[in-house]
Protein backbone atom coordinates (compact mmCIF):
# COMPACT_ATOMS: atom_id res chain seq x y z
CA UNK A 1 0.00 0.00 0.00
CA UNK A 2 2.76 2.06 0.78
CA UNK A 3 4.52 1.74 -2.26
CA UNK A 4 1.24 2.61 -4.35
CA UNK A 5 1.60 5.83 -2.33
CA UNK A 6 5.14 6.53 -3.26
CA UNK A 7 4.37 6.05 -6.68
CA UNK A 8 1.97 8.09 -6.61
CA UNK A 9 3.78 11.17 -4.99
CA UNK A 10 6.54 10.31 -7.46
CA UNK A 11 4.16 10.96 -10.22
CA UNK A 12 3.04 14.15 -8.84
CA UNK A 13 6.69 15.15 -8.63
CA UNK A 14 7.17 14.34 -11.98
CA UNK A 15 4.06 16.59 -13.04
CA UNK A 16 5.25 19.64 -11.01
CA UNK A 17 8.07 19.50 -12.43
CA UNK A 18 7.76 18.76 -15.97
CA UNK A 19 4.40 21.01 -16.23
CA UNK A 20 6.75 23.58 -14.44
CA UNK A 21 4.07 24.52 -12.46
CA UNK A 22 5.12 26.86 -9.86
CA UNK A 23 4.24 26.21 -6.23
CA UNK A 24 4.85 28.18 -3.02
CA UNK A 25 7.92 26.30 -0.84
CA UNK A 26 5.48 23.39 0.73
CA UNK A 27 4.17 22.08 -2.20
CA UNK A 28 7.52 21.34 -4.41
CA UNK A 29 8.60 18.48 -7.02
CA UNK A 30 11.42 17.90 -4.36
CA UNK A 31 9.26 17.63 -1.27
CA UNK A 32 6.73 15.14 -3.14
CA UNK A 33 9.72 13.25 -4.10
CA UNK A 34 11.06 13.15 -0.44
CA UNK A 35 7.80 12.15 0.78
CA UNK A 36 7.87 9.72 -2.15
CA UNK A 37 11.08 8.09 -1.23
CA UNK A 38 10.55 7.92 2.73
CA UNK A 39 7.13 6.24 1.87
CA UNK A 40 9.37 3.81 -0.30
CA UNK A 41 11.36 3.04 2.57
CA UNK A 42 8.76 2.64 4.94
CA UNK A 43 7.10 0.00 2.74
CA UNK A 44 10.89 -1.53 2.06
CA UNK A 45 11.26 -1.81 6.10
CA UNK A 46 8.12 -3.87 6.42
CA UNK A 47 5.84 -0.91 7.69
CA UNK A 48 2.17 -1.03 6.37
CA UNK A 49 2.93 -4.09 4.22
CA UNK A 50 -0.21 -5.92 5.06
CA UNK A 51 -0.62 -9.41 7.22
CA UNK A 52 2.28 -11.03 8.66
CA UNK A 53 2.90 -14.13 8.32
CA UNK A 54 2.54 -14.89 12.24
CA UNK A 55 -1.12 -14.77 11.94
CA UNK A 56 -1.67 -17.59 9.81
CA UNK A 57 -2.03 -20.73 11.94
CA UNK A 58 -3.37 -24.28 10.43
Amino acid sequence: MLAIVSAIFFFIAFLINAADISTNDVFTSTNFMLLGLTLLALHLAGIGSGWSARGRRN
